[in-house]
Parts: C-alpha cells; sequence; structure tokens
C-alpha cells in the first residue's frame, strides 16, 4: 500500500478528531450522522440547500424522528456542529460523507442528479488529500462511475490525491434498539489506502465497521438486504391474498410457522411497501443488471406483487362494505395512519397515499387520521390535513381502513365504534368482533346488516 503524505496527514487527523468532517444531504440519514460525529468530539460541517432546514438546527429544533430536539441543541451549543447552505466550505473539509436522496424518475430509472450536483461542488472547491465517502443507496459501480471518474478528470490520483469509499446508510427510523453508532456499517474503499482511512474513521464514531473489498460490493450489499426484504414482503403479500381466497387467516399461518426454531423468518402483508428503501433499491439494482443483459425476473415480480396491494385493499373495501348494502362510491371513508410505519410522520412512498388516491378515484369521500403525518399533498398538489381524533365523529363513517399501526393509537375505543373497520396490519388482533375485517382473511358475511353501523 502506498503511504505518502496526505493519507498520513489524514489518518493523524482522524485519531486525534483534528481532522474537520463534512456531511453533505442533513436529512434522515445525514443529520443522525453528523450529530453522532459531533458526540464523538470532531468537528463537523453541515450541508444542505435547504435553508429552512439550516434555520431549525441552529433553533435546536429537530425535524428527524431519530434526533431529538433536547440533543441536537445540545450539539449546535457545543460549537462544533456548524450547518450551512455554502458549498464552498467544502474548501476546509478533510472527510466529506455524501447522504443525498437518490429517487427514481417516472419511468423507474435510476435519478443519480443529487450525487452529480454535489460532485460538481466537490470538483469546484476539494483540496487535495480528502476522503470522500458516498452514503446514498445506489446501483453498483456509481461510486468510481461518478466520482472518481470526475476527480481523476482534474488530474488528482484516488488513492494517492484523495480517497474515495462507498458505506451504505443502514437507517430504520424511529428503531429503539439500533441506531448510528450501534448499527453496523460496512465500508468499501477505491484503493487499498482508502479502504484504510474510511475504516479508521468510521471507527470513530461507529461501533462495528465492516470493510469490503471494493465500492461495488458495499453497493451491492445494501441493495440485497432491501432486495431480499422486497421479494419476502412480496411473498407473503401473495401468500395472504391466496388465503383470502381460500378462507385461511394468513396471520394464524404466520403465526404458526414462527414457531419452527430454524430455517423460517415471518414477514408480515401490508397494503404495500413504503419509505425511501424498499420501493426504489430493487430496482436500481435490475435497471443495473439489463446493462449486463440479466434481467432479474424475483426483482420485477416482487415489486409488481407489493405494487398491485393497495388495488387490493381497495377491492377488500369495496367487498366489505357490499354486505353493508354499500359502494365506495359516495362512502364515507376514514383511512387510520398514513405513515409508511408505526410512529413516525415520514410518508416517502407510503402505500396509504395510493390508497387515499385510490378511494378518491372511486368516488369516495376519504378522510384520514394521523398523529404524527398532519398533511400530505395529494396528486394534484392540493393539501390534505388530518382530521383531529375525535370518537363522535368517527362512529359517522361508513368504514375504516388500517394503513399504519401507530402504537399510541387507542384500539380498544376504536372497535368499539362499531364502523366496519379493514385492519392491513393485524393491529385489531385482540378484537374478534364481526364488524372487524383482516387482509389475508376472507369476509365472512353479514347475514342481516345493522345499518346503525354505517350511518
Amino acid at each position: 500500500m502506498l503511504v505518502n503524505h496526505e493519507y498520513e496527514q489524514l489518518l493523524e487527523g482522524i485519531k486525534t478528531k483534528k481532522a474537520v468532517l463534512g456531511v453533505v444531504g442533513l436529512g434522515y440519514v445525514g443529520l443522525p450522522l453528523a450529530v453522532e460525529m459531533v458526540k464523538q468530539g470532531f468537528t463537523v460541517i453541515g450541508i444542505d440547500v435547504d435553508p429552512a432546514k439550516i434555520d431549525k438546527i441552529y433553533q435546536g429544533e429537530s425535524y428527524i424522528t431519530d434526533i431529538s430536539s433536547e440533543d441536537l441543541a445540545a450539539v449546535v451549543a457545543s460549537g462544533r456542529f456548524k450547518p450551512t447552505t455554502d458549498y464552498s466550505m467544502i474548501a476546509v473539509i478533510d472527510a466529506l460523507s455524501i447522504c443525498v436522496p437518490t429517487p427514481l424518475s417516472e419511468n423507474q430509472d435510476p435519478d443519480t442528479s443529487y450525487i452529480t450536483s454535489v460532485v460538481d461542488q466537490i470538483k469546484l472547491h476539494m483540496k487535495k488529500g480528502m476522503l470522500i465517502t458516498l452514503e446514498s443507496t445506489t446501483y453498483p459501480g456509481t461510486t468510481e462511475e461518478l466520482i472518481q471518474t470526475e476527480i481523476e478528470a482534474l488530474g488528482y490520483k484516488v488513492g494517492e490525491d484523495f480517497f474515495l469509499c462507498f458505506s451504505p446508510e443502514r437507517v430504520d427510523p424511529s428503531n429503539v434498539r439500533f441506531n448510528t453508532f450501534n448499527t453496523p456499517k460496512v465500508i468499501g474503499g477505491t484503493t487499498e489506502a482508502c479502504l484504510e482511512l474510511g475504516t479508521a474513521l468510521y471507527s470513530q464514531y461507529v461501533q462495528t465497521v465492516v470493510p469490503v473489498t471494493s465500492p461495488k460490493v458495499a453497493e451491492m450489499s445494501k441493495l440485497l438486504e432491501n432486495t431480499f426484504r422486497s421479494v419476502n414482503i412480496a411473498f407473503i403479500n401473495e401468500m395472504a391474498m391466496m388465503c383470502d381466497r381460500m378462507g385461511i387467516d394468513i396471520w394464524e399461518v404466520i403465526d404458526a410457522a414462527a414457531t419452527k426454531p430454524f430455517g423460517f423468518m415471518p414477514f408480515y402483508p401490508g397494503p404495500g411497501i413504503g419509505g425511501h428503501c424498499i420501493p426504489l433499491d430493487p430496482m436500481y439494482l435490475s435497471w443495473k443488471a439489463k446493462g449486463f443483459r440479466f434481467y432479474s425476473k424475483f426483482i420485477e415480480l416482487a415489486q409488481s406483487t407489493n405494487d398491485n396491494m393497495p388495488y387490493y385493499v381497495i377491492g377488500k373495501t369495496s367487498t366489505i362494505l357490499n354486505e353493508y348494502a354499500k359502494s365506495i362510491k359516495k362512502s364515507s371513508i376514514l383511512i387510520l395512519g398514513m405513515a409508511y410505519k408505526p410512529d413516525i410522520s415520514d410518508l416517502r412512498e407510503s402505500p396509504g397515499l395510493e390508497v387515499y388516491e385510490l378511494f378518491k378515484e372511486n368516488g369516495a369521500n376519504v378522510e384520514y387520521y394521523d398523529p404524527y403525518a398532519v398533511s400530505f399533498r395529494d396528486k394534484h398538489g392540493e393539501t390534505v390535513h388530518s382530521v383531529a381524533y375525535d370518537p363522535a365523529q368517527f362512529k359517522k363513517y361508513d368504514c375504516m381502513v388500517l394503513i399504519t399501526n401507530h402504537s399510541g393509537l387507542d384500539y380498544g375505543e376504536i372497535a368499539a365504534m362499531g364502523v366496519p373497520i379493514i385492519d392491513t396490519r393485524n393491529a385489531f388482533k385482540n378484537y374478534t368482533l364481526p364488524h372487524i375485517y383482516k387482509i389475508g382473511h376472507s369476509v365472512q358475511h353479514v347475514e342481516e346488516p345493522d345499518v346503525a353501523l354505517i350511518v
């Protein structure tokens, strides 16, 4: 391994914590990372294009579920966290972590424009000897193609004049057990020197660092993790629809299978998949594979199955309303929970948004209640606000559809309202009442519809 002045200087700065660290993108990945860096004794420059985020940080007001406002205020008060919108600050940064979004285009192709924009700024302001680590989830080869190639075109040589790694984020919003510090971190370096520096740096603020032989391996590992989840969720969603048809309770089936102490891992059905990772990451892999004339049937099939779940929920609702001599059209429907997972406000790719739009398209008078996600923009750009929690008003709906099983919902009180409920998360498992229906379980016919339940 070539050891030069730049390598030795940066390694010494990392060990003594005198190196200035930088994080581009202060969202659900970047802000917790920056906060942990500061907690471990580093000076950190955080860069984000959104001035509102910068203002909130300086006010000690957290906009990320996993970072309390108290912790954020303490980090700001330390004087070692310097958020800014000014990309020229890259010139004083020794090690930069890129944590920007990587969405899909309308054609389900990777949109790497955020990464490209950051690289353009790095090219303008970087100093010799900088370590750059990409954390944004993307396809194998991105680190070399979009970063290494661009910077080397300026005359810098990777592993000598600058250092380059990929280390995929593994953030699970609202997870009370695993956080930035104690979640193992995979990292791959473009050269041996890059990997040594990247490992040394992340070891300062992550408990366990897992080095791999290249950025491509690290990039692929992230896609494997989330494609594994996507495929298995799709499988259990398909099993749920099968059990529905066969008159078997999928939730009881899963509980029974999960008693096997080996060879089985429980996954659970739902109204679809949400968040930044599972709906998007597998498509990055599928897109890249096509460049090698490899077509992943599992990925495409899983995406199709999961994308179909909101339509299944609509069909299920229609069947249940029919039992009460109602149709979706002109029915008053309340969606319970809109966030993509419990106890957070995150609406990214939430299946609830699609369910809402489908109900509207089918003529329903639909509203939603979510104690965390208080508003969203519909596909027409109109702002939709959560209704207030009001048991008296809730009783007036024709049915309720549980999308997000927030722990703070009073399931007993809601069940006692007598309104037909379509439960997509098995949240009402403790309430075996005739007006509560689950996905993955066939509808039991109502012999004499009780009009009082649906007025």
